[in-house]
């Protein structure tokens, strides 16, 4: 399987394929919802922020298209923070799904992620498979581990969450040329 060669983040932009994933995964929502236990409030395409900067609160509504350019807004805002920390070299779809996490879990937590400094360190098998460390909702006496099973069952709490990190860290192996990993639990 021939990889993409990779270049400097400052040359690449979310693919219009990354964009369609991103809101299909996190689904349309007119009203806003609290997605799983001890998260905050979204609305549209998964979004925490309106566009003046304050959160979103229950009760707040939007329709499709404002859905649509709040989230690539949000996008656009998350890339121009990972271009400040990322130093190292990605091909387009590492780079995608980089900026999906970025998507769910904001520019500040990607640059200060295990994520980022192996890629900025050239190890990116070790980047891809450092997906697998966010797995957790909630802090302190509410943090709960997502890929938890009960009964041998996933959680209903938010088995969502830990799934998307498997296969985020299952796309990012194939993104860059590596086998799929025998490590990845659950």
């Amino acid at each position: 399987m021939a990889v993409n060669p990779r270049i400097a983040i400052a040359a690449l932009a979310l693919s219009a394929a990354a964009l369609v994933k991103i809101a299909s995964e996190e689904g349309y929502t007119e009203t806003a919802v609290v997605p799983v236990k001890g998260d905050r409030p979204t609305v549209g395409f998964g979004s925490t922020f309106k566009e003046d900067g304050s959160p979103v609160q229950m009760g707040d509504r939007i329709t499709p298209p404002a859905a649509l350019g709040r989230t690539l807004a949000h996008i656009q805002k998350d890339e121009a923070g990972l271009r400040k920390c990322v130093t190292g070299a990605l091909n387009q779809g590492e780079y995608d799904i980089l900026v999906n996490f970025t998507y769910q879990y904001g520019p500040q937590a990607a640059c200060a992620s295990s994520i980022v400094k192996q890629v900025n360190a050239g190890n990116y098998e070790a980047a891809c498979d450092a997906y697998l460390l966010y797995r957790f909702v909630g802090r302190g006496a509410d943090r709960y581990d997502c890929s938890t099973t009960i009964d041998g069952k996933p959680n209903r709490r938010c088995w969502g969450v830990w799934e998307r990190s498997r296969e985020r860290q299952k796309a990012c192996r194939a993104a860059a040329g590596l086998p799929p990993s025998l490590g990845a639990r659950g």
